[in-house]
């Protein structure tokens, strides 16, 4: 719920920068989108507590996460003046990825340090497919399209993104949907409507 609460974060950064209005509905079918999310993942989540610190926990990383994102969506609108929007997506994988990867090494990542030998044949061809079509591609064409369209628009469709995860774990895991995640799911389309039917700016951006 927290990584993909970044459509909020976005409205008001553009409503601020950029001037783009969503109107009460839209602004509606935002909350309504984070409740949709709610239902679709909140079933699958454990309710025992826990003894994590916030650091360790993992859910500061991904507030943090949501936000970058969000903020990074704003501020191709600017980058995009002084640079094709498909390279600084690619300047913004690298400058994102090697810090991540040089962490990884200092704390002995398993995956690093020795880990690489357990993989098979499908699991290389899947990390293939993630880096390829899930990262490269599908960024490039998220980070150009939020050079010239709206923001607010844009961002909220990646409230669909749980519901593509549970479809495709029914297809291809045998994972299971709970009335509640249908709910969700059906939440999440109406709250998407809402925003892109109503969303709209208030000055043109040049």
């Amino acid at each position: 719920v927290i990584i993909d609460s970044q459509p909020l974060t976005v409205a008001i950064l553009a409503s601020l920068l950029f001037g783009e209005s969503i109107g009460v509905v839209g602004a509606a079918g935002l909350v309504l989108g984070v409740v949709g999310l709610l239902l679709l993942e909140l079933p699958a989540l454990s309710l025992e507590g826990s003894n994590s610190s916030l650091w360790g926990s993992g859910e500061w990383w991904m507030l943090l996460a949501a936000q970058s994102m969000a903020v990074g969506t704003v501020m191709v609108r600017w980058v995009s003046k002084y640079s094709d929007p498909i390279m600084a997506t690619g300047w913004h994988m690298v400058i994102g990825g090697v810090p991540l990867l040089v962490i990884s090494i200092l704390n002995h990542d398993p995956a690093i340090s020795g880990g690489l030998k357990e993989l098979n044949t499908n699991d290389i061809l899947a990390l293939i497919y993630t880096s390829i079509f899930g990262s490269a591609i599908s960024y490039g064409v998220y980070f150009y399209n939020a050079s010239r369209g709206s923001l607010t628009k844009l961002s909220s469709l990646t409230f669909l993104t749980p519901m593509f995860a549970s479809i495709f774990g029914f297809l291809y895991l045998g994972e299971t949907f709970s009335e509640l995640q249908l709910l969700g799911a059906l939440v999440t389309v109406a709250a998407i409507y809402m925003v892109n039917y109503r969303t709209g700016t208030i000055s043109n951006i040049k």
